[in-house]
């Protein structure tokens, strides 16, 4: 899980060269609005070099690849062959499938009844997940290791996903508020320490709560005595 120097001083691989990797968005994204929510609200500062901010960054990395490389043969932070991806304790999906799915969908799948679901993944595409969320917040959805407890061949750590609600959430109206929740997480790494086996756990509730807390967008208007419906 080791870093490469480059344009961003939280991720790896984002000087790749462009005839040789297909780009989502056409060509390498950037992350400085993210990464000064990061600085400004982590609780943790790691010492450079530390197995801590290795950690953080590979897996800062690993995402950047996810959202943002379109063909699973461009990443270079798992093992493609080997890799899977579960969640909760929920069926492990491999590479391409997380791919397909994209980082969202794939960490908020579950099998509970639809009833039940804050969020359908399975309603959901790649496009309209990413969507959903850059819009509740315009900032990004920083992320921060708060432990790691082992390190590699299998990485325990603890960490924590934050952003600050802003933006409208699946008719929901911000609320200006830090959303935020913890979670735990096991990386298996190969002897390349490239990862070939991820597992998170953590409580989506912790999530939705403050996504949902923003009272509805069409009771918001109503409620404005200079709306009108004329």
């Amino acid at each position: 899980m080791a870093t490469v120097p480059g344009r961003d001083k939280y991720r790896s691989f984002l000087d790749d060269e462009t005839d040789n990797v297909q780009w989502r968005h056409g060509g390498p994204p950037t992350y400085d609005v993210v990464n000064q929510l990061f600085e400004q609200g982590r609780t943790k500062e790691w010492e450079e070099g530390s197995l801590e901010e290795i950690v953080q960054n590979a897996i800062k990395t690993w995402e950047m690849e996810l959202s943002h490389k379109v063909r699973l043969q461009d990443f270079k932070s798992i093992n493609q062959q080997k890799f899977k991806l579960i969640v909760n304790g929920g069926e492990g999906l491999n590479g391409e499938e997380a791919l397909k799915m994209g980082s969202y969908n794939a960490l908020l799948k579950n099998s509970l009844p639809k009833e039940f679901q804050y969020y359908r993944a399975d309603e959901e595409s790649f496009e309209s997940s990413h969507e959903a969320f850059r819009s509740a917040f315009p900032r990004g959805f920083a992320w921060e290791v708060i432990a790691v407890y082992s390190g590699p061949p299998l990485i325990t750590f603890k960490f924590r996903h934050w952003g600050i609600f802003e933006g409208p959430f699946k008719g929901h109206a911000p609320t200006g508020e830090t959303v935020e929740f913890y979670g735990l997480a096991t990386v298996k790494v190969d002897e390349n320490l490239k990862a070939e086996e991820v597992e998170v756990y953590y409580d989506p509730a912790q999530l939705f709560a403050g996504l949902l807390k923003g009272p509805s967008i069409s009771d918001s208007a109503s409620a404005c005595p200079f709306h009108s419906t004329t």
